[in-house]
């Protein structure tokens, strides 16, 4: 799977199309849980440190993608406000080939 076609690097890319926007990826990487914020193109680990370096993906394309939840941005974990919640990776996938990406 090349960089462009990776999970994490695709949802970044549907924020940059929708800026108001901020996905919530909760994920098993390397067999451990994370939950990740992508929001006008760029994530951010919610549980571990995140790489300072924009080319290393957060979500690797190794990853099991539990669920994804889109949020009104900007997030704000004290009252997120939840678009749609739970959604599976198969159904986003599905809306990101939908929007050619």
């Amino acid at each position: 799977m090349t960089e462009t076609t990776a999970p994490g690097f695709r949802m970044e890319q549907y924020t940059l199309k929708h800026l108001k926007e901020v996905l919530i990826v909760t994920a098993n990487i390397d067999g451990e849980p994370d939950q990740v914020a992508i929001f006008r193109g760029f994530s951010s680990s919610l549980m571990r440190p995140t790489a300072f370096d924009p080319d290393v993906p957060v979500l690797p394309a190794s990853c099991e993608i539990i669920a994804i939840d889109r949020l009104k941005g900007p997030y704000n974990p004290a009252q997120p406000q939840y678009i749609e919640q739970g959604i599976a990776w198969e159904t986003m996938d599905v809306r990101l080939k939908n929007l050619g990406l």
